[in-house]
């Protein structure tokens, strides 16, 4: 029995919502586990999102760190005081205007994290040695655009 849609079209749809389910997996793997190395480190997942945020692309001002994050400027004072608190991160003067403050993260406690990750790491590390350089090339294409995608959709919720 046909549908009237050409068996080309019914394998890509599958395909796509193969692609789709697997992201969705991954992204509550990827929670979980971050939810479990911040309850290693005492850290309440909203303070481990902005550790990771401030880490890979600080220093940043507590307000591009809201926005980044997608809380509101309030919520973020409790955040950057228990991070400070527990020697997470700094709040620095932002050479180009004293009156503004940068938050950077400190180095001192990231072997802790790399600890914990390295489970994973290892993980993909062995996983990645299953795919040639092309292949690794375009699925480090493909998740920098689902990134963005989802920032995108992210955004369009504001």
């Amino acid at each position: 029995m046909s549908s009237g849609i050409p068996a080309g079209d019914r394998a890509r749809r599958r395909a796509t919502t193969a692609i789709k389910d697997a992201l969705r997996a991954l992204s509550i793997q990827l929670s979980l586990l971050n939810h479990r190395v911040g309850a290693q480190l005492e850290l309440k997942d909203a303070d481990f999102d902005c550790l990771d945020l401030v880490s890979r692309h600080g220093p940043l001002s507590p307000t591009a760190l809201a926005r980044r994050s997608g809380l509101h400027p309030a919520t973020m004072t409790g955040i950057l005081d228990r991070l400070e608190r527990g020697g997470w991160v700094a709040r620095d003067r932002d050479p180009a205007d004293r009156r503004a403050v940068v938050i950077r993260a400190l180095q001192d406690r990231a072997p802790e994290i790399f600890q914990l990750f390295s489970g994973m790491n290892g993980k993909m590390d062995e996983l990645c040695s299953g795919y040639d350089e092309a292949q690794l090339e375009l699925l480090a294409d493909f998740l920098r655009r689902a990134a963005e995608a989802g920032r995108d959709a992210t955004e369009d919720l504001r």
